[in-house]
Order: structure tokens, then C-alpha cells, then sequence
């Protein structure tokens, strides 16, 4: 099939962008560089009444079929849409280079913005046989970065399709097994609930090779890029940062509440934003001030995040009346209240919107059409 190179002009229109695969996720990369108004909707989530809203439309859904009937649904209401019509890219059988076992790296990818993964991430990346990669790793530099490596999107979405950690396990050791170069890349930094010590005892107990390069952890990157440090002389000398993924009281739960609320230090909650309430609740309970400064960071370092504040008695009201959703990072204790400059923090929680975030990297064009700012 033959294609031509079009210029959409999309800076400021409102543009859909349907699929969870790595080609979907890059696509809206594309697009909000170049500035478009981006919603990006899982197969799943999406209806037809979406394409109404929408000047463009992709279909990403790595479903041959399902592209299609968007496309026809698109067209039966008047909207262009822009169909990828390829599943996820395969991951090819490779050859075992002369009985040469491969390794598996894990990299950190950072909290989202791809300018924040490391100089050693990006090289690891570029050299990879098979990149392996969750949701949240910047995944809009892999097309440049590895152009020829096969994409294995292992994504665990909240309240959507999961790959179950066995599977990632088996996955990283057969490709490795083969001869391969490997990247496991995930967002963050894969020691910091990412789950990377398990992969990393995974791959030695089955005979792997494994290296490990850190990334920028979003449990201190999103803080910083809303101008809030985790400590700062005067206010708060430590910080603890916790899982929120179970609340308190459950079995599950390790976290000794009563404690973190009489430290004295900031405490950063991560995955915590189904049971922020709870855990807020639990504070109080255990004698933390209602008027402590609390804030959330959602997209941080991304060109979409959010930053909203206010009294550790009301940020779960705040968070849920904006609709927060992961990924998430809230910070609890006097740096919340930081504000460079000295200003006071505002009686009522004020929603900030960040819009200065470096370019992501420059990705490749995709084929057959070019998304253009204007």
C-alpha cells in the first residue's frame, strides 16, 4: 500500500487518540508537542458519542477490526480519523547468537518527561535487542531510540488490562535465555515501588545477567518540578515515601501510620489516590493537624500535570472534586506550604496548572502523515 506524507494541523483542536499500545502512546506524545488538545481513551472507554467532541480522531487500538469501525464511525459523523491498522509490533523469533546467553537492564526511565532519562538509560535503550516497558516509562523516545528493537508493552492499568508480573518474569528470562540484549524499562525508578528487586532476583536465580541503571524517582522529581523540595532547612529535615496502594488496616498494609503522623518529617504518598481519604483519615486520627499543608501532583514533569494544594483536612475532597486521577504524588507537611518567595500559602486550595514543561524527545515521524503545529 502506498502512502503520501500530509500535513494535520492540529495546535489547539481538540484531537482522540484511541488504544493503549505503545504506537497510541506515542501518537499522543506527537500531538501534544505539537500542541494539541488531547484525550487519550482506552479501547474500552471509548463510544461513539467521543468522536463528536473531536476534530481528529486516531485509532490506535492495535485491532485491525476495531480501527475500522472507528474509522467508519468516524467518517458516518463527518470527522477525519487517522487509522494505524497494526497490532502492536510482534516480538520476531531472533536467533540464539551462537549459544550466546544475553542480559537483561533494567532502566529507569524517569517520572515521564523523556528528557529526564538518564544519558546510560538512553544508551541501554539504543542498544536493545527487546524493550520491555510499562506504561508510565517514557515510551514516546522509543522510536527514536530504538527504532529497530521489538516493543513488548507489559502495561498494569488501573482498572483495565494487566500483565501479570509472572509473565514479565518469563519474559525478560526466554528473550534473554536467547541471546538477547534486553531492556526492562519502566517509569521512575524501578527500586522505588517498581518491583525491580523482584526482576532483578528473577533473572539471577535463572542464570541471567543483569544490570541495573537508576532513574529520576517521581516521588521526588514531581515535588521538585511543582517548586516543592521534599526537605528545606528550617522546615522539615527527612521524608518517608509511601505506598498508598492498599489503605490502612489492611492486610496488606505494613505502613505504621500512628508513627509517620508524629515524625516530623514530609511524607510523600505514592499510588494513593483510591485511598487518600483513608489514609488522611488515619493522620488525623492519630493526632497530625487538620491545617498541615498537603498537596497533589498529578502527570508530574509532563506538559498535562496538574498541582493542586491545601489542608491536609480537605486535599481529598480537592483531589476527587478535580478528578485526579493516577499517576499521582501527594506530599503532606510544612514544604506543601512552600511557596518561593515567601508568599503565604492561599486560605482555599488553589488548582495550578503547569504548562512549562520541557519538549518531550523528538520522536519519529510516523508513516504516511506528519502532525504539524499549525
Amino acid at each position: 500500500m502506498s502512502t503520501i506524507a500530509v500535513d494535520l494541523p492540529v495546535q489547539g483542536r481538540p484531537v482522540t487518540v484511541v488504544g493503549s499500545s505503545p504506537h497510541a502512546m506515542t501518537t499522543a506524545a506527537d500531538l501534544i508537542r505539537s500542541g494539541a488538545v488531547v484525550t487519550a481513551l482506552s479501547p474500552g472507554m471509548f463510544s461513539p458519542s467521543d468522536i463528536d467532541s473531536a476534530a481528529l480522531i486516531f485509532a490506535c487500538t492495535g485491532d485491525p477490526e476495531q480501527d475500522a469501525a472507528i474509522a467508519d464511525e468516524a467518517t458516518a459523523r463527518g470527522v477525519f480519523c487517522v487509522r494505524a491498522d497494526l497490532r502492536d509490533r510482534p516480538v520476531h523469533p531472533l536467533p540464539t547468537r551462537g549459544g550466546e546467553t544475553g542480559r537483561v537492564i533494567l532502566v529507569g526511565g524517569g517520572p515521564g518527561d523523556p528528557g529526564l532519562l538518564t544519558v546510560a538509560g538512553r544508551d541501554a535503550i539504543a542498544r536493545a535487542d527487546v524493550v520491555i516497558t510499562d506504561r508510565l516509562a517514557p515510551v514516546s523516545a522509543l522510536a527514536e531510540l530504538a527504532p529497530h528493537a521489538d516493543i513488548i508493552d507489559v502495561s498494569k492499568i488501573p482498572g483495565g488490562r494487566r500483565t501479570e508480573q509472572s509473565t514479565i518474569n518469563d519474559l525478560m528470562v526466554s528473550h534473554a535465555l536467547a541471546g538477547r540484549t534486553v531492556v526492562r524499562l519502566k517509569g521512575g525508578d524501578g527500586f522505588v515501588f517498581g518491583r525491580g528487586g523482584e526482576e532483578v532476583d528473577h533473572c539471577v536465580s535463572a542464570g541471567v545477567r543483569v544490570n541495573v541503571i537508576p532513574g529520576v524517582s517521581s516521588s521526588i522529581a514531581a515535588p521538585a518540578t511543582a517548586l516543592i523540595p521534599v526537605t528545606h532547612r528550617g522546615l522539615t529535615q527527612g521524608f518517608t515515601v509511601v505506598s498508598g496502594h492498599v489503605p490502612p488496616g489492611h492486610p496488606e498494609s505494613t505502613v505504621n501510620y500512628r508513627a509517620l503522623a508524629r515524625a516530623n518529617t514530609t511524607i510523600i504518598l505514592m499510588m494513593a489516590v483510591a485511598n487518600l481519604e483513608a489514609i488522611v483519615a488515619a493522620l488525623l486520627d492519630a493526632g497530625m493537624s487538620g491545617d498541615t499543608p498537603a498537596a497533589v501532583i498529578a502527570d508530574g514533569t509532563l506538559s498535562s500535570q496538574r498541582v493542586l494544594r491545601g489542608p491536609l483536612t480537605s486535599i481529598a475532597t480537592v483531589a476527587r472534586s478535580a478528578d485526579i486521577g493516577p499517576p499521582a504524588t501527594t506530599i503532606i507537611g510544612a514544604v506543601a506550604g512552600f511557596l518561593p518567595g515567601g508568599t503565604a500559602l492561599p486560605p482555599t486550595p488553589l488548582p495550578l496548572t503547569r504548562s512549562d514543561r520541557r519538549p518531550a524527545a523528538t520522536a519519529r515521524p510516523h508513516q504516511g502523515f506528519r502532525i504539524a503545529p499549525g
